[in-house]
């Protein structure tokens, strides 16, 4: 049996602006779900300009 990734539905995440997959730890919730990541949530709704995330260990403000 081989697994179809392909047919899984996306979404463009809120925090980062880059394209996320379905999840199964999702399936009850998946219309409510709005970031990839936990990151991507608590740094909130707002993306990095042309797409970019911070680099890790420094915090902006």
């Amino acid at each position: 049996m081989t697994h179809h990734k392909l047919k899984l539905s996306s979404k463009v995440c809120l925090g980062c602006s880059r394209p996320f997959i379905w999840r199964k730890k999702w399936e009850r919730d998946w219309e409510q779900v709005r970031f990839c990541s936990e990151r991507c949530r608590r740094q909130g709704g707002s993306p990095q300009p042309d797409g970019e995330r911070p680099k890790s260990g420094i915090r902006q403000r």
